[in-house]
């Protein structure tokens, strides 16, 4: 990778962030794409948030990601939010485009071509359940309901329920959608939802400790479903163990990772991403089987 004076960066902010494996594949997409750029981890507090947004035009970056806690703190730093950032209430790229700082939210689009890509799994017209309510599963559900699914059925802890089913409707509203809120700790109503479902998900970050979701001890997968967790480390979760021992198609989140890595690379660059190459060498430098 060559350094001039014609280089420009792209970031990740949030704090802690030095763990991020976000650098290893966005300087390998600006190496293979031929586009002079450099992409940095920056771990700042929040006080210089905005300052932070302000170096982006000062510097002429292409933008930045963001991960917690700033993805909702941003947006009043910025002139403009996509459709999906607007829906979810939150940001994860920022795009410096003529002079202007777009919000946008590559989660849900990065979940869904993960699945499209690697499982061959296509969301219109689909019944799914969710697990959690918080901010990966709300990118997930937009982004289902823009994309025409059927049926979203989200089970949420019963504390959470009020917020979820306002979040819920409003989705609903605006895209049409039939989406249900219901209390995780039903669990017969979470075994009837599910065994109604193309596709479930743990949005949630239960399972990274090796912890077990509330719904996992009994639970039967239908055969022909599709089982999703966003979590990439540890690389199997009790969920996606759960499923694989009953034959069921299993899927973590290092492909949402590495799609919705691609989704703000392209956003900033106009190039698209070389993401099975990419893929290629995160499975060899993290060891993946």
């Amino acid at each position: 990778m060559m350094i001039d004076g014609y280089t420009r960066l792209a970031a990740v902010v949030a704090k802690p962030i030095k763990h991020s494996i976000s650098p290893f594949i966005h300087n390998l997409a600006f190496e293979e794409t031929g586009v002079n750029g450099v992409y940095v981890a920056w771990e700042i507090p929040e006080e210089y948030l905005a300052d932070t947004l302000d170096n982006i035009k000062r510097y002429d970056m292409f933008g930045i990601n963001l991960s917690m806690p700033y993805k909702q703190a941003v947006i009043p730093y910025l002139d403009e939010l996509t459709e999906s950032a607007r829906l979810i209430g939150a940001v994860n790229t920022v795009i410096h485009r003529e002079g202007k700082l777009i919000g946008h939210n590559t989660d849900g689009i990065g979940f869904f071509k993960s699945l499209e890509k690697q499982m061959n799994f296509h969301v219109a017209n689909k019944r799914l359940t969710i697990l959690g309510g918080g901010g990966a599963s709300t990118a997930i559900i937009t982004q289902a309901a823009l994309d025409g699914a059927k049926v979203i059925t989200i089970f949420c802890r019963q504390q959470s329920l009020d917020r979820t089913q306002a979040t819920a409707d409003r989705i609903a509203q605006a895209t049409g959608s039939f989406i249900q809120v219901l209390p995780i700790d039903n669990q017969d109503l979470v075994q009837e939802q599910i065994a109604k479902s193309d596709l479930v998900v743990n949005g949630t970050s239960v399972g990274m400790d090796g912890q077990s979701l509330p719904i996992q001890e009994n639970i039967v997968f239908p055969k022909d479903s599709l089982v999703a967790d966003v979590i990439y480390q540890p690389f199997e979760t009790p969920l996606l163990k759960l499923s694989k021992g009953q034959g069921i198609p299993s899927i973590n989140g290092l492909g949402m990772l590495l799609f919705q890595a691609a989704e703000a690379f392209e956003s900033w660059t106009g190039k698209e991403m070389p993401t099975d190459l990419i893929w290629k060498q995160l499975v060899e430098k993290y060891d993946i089987n």
